[in-house]
């Protein structure tokens, strides 16, 4: 059941972002340089979970839209950083307003209680799952230890 619920959360998501020409992964990918500044393309393949071919295609294809560019790190010329630009900064507000009032609209069939009950056993699902693929309730963020 949880699968089927998955995938029609999954197909709701990529219905929405392929109104703005977007993927779940490019989305994934803005959210996170929204986040933080000048991240570096071996982070953002960490963090998005893909190789660094597929996040280097993945940045091209933001920079042709012109909501990334990519930047010399100033400490390591070998280094490239990427950044949201004002026009990506622009398309991802009008994303998640879209995104937002999308999974509001989905959840609003459970009730107070029910979104709160529903929560609070995912992310102890979530805690136990990477306790036991990770050994610790952490599961870490790849950027927080990174310039």
């Amino acid at each position: 059941m949880i699968q089927e619920v998955y995938v029609l959360l999954d197909d709701g998501d990529r219905r929405l972002l392929r109104q703005f020409q977007l993927n779940p992964t490019q989305y994934a990918a803005l959210l996170l340089l929204a986040e933080h500044h000048g991240v570096r393309l071996s982070d953002l393949s960490e963090h998005l979970l893909i190789d660094k071919s597929s996040t280097t295609r993945l940045v091209d294809r933001l920079s042709a839209f012109g909501f990334v560019e990519r930047m010399a790190d100033p400490n390591d010329r070998r280094v490239q950083r990427i950044v949201l630009t004002k026009r990506g900064y622009e398309h991802l507000g009008l994303v998640r307003a879209a995104f937002s009032e999308s999974v509001a609209r989905r959840w609003a069939v459970l009730d107070h209680t029910e979104r709160e009950t529903i929560t609070r056993l995912l992310l102890k699902l979530r805690r136990e799952l990477t306790i036991l693929q990770h050994g610790t309730a952490k599961g870490g963020d790849v950027l927080s230890n990174r310039d």
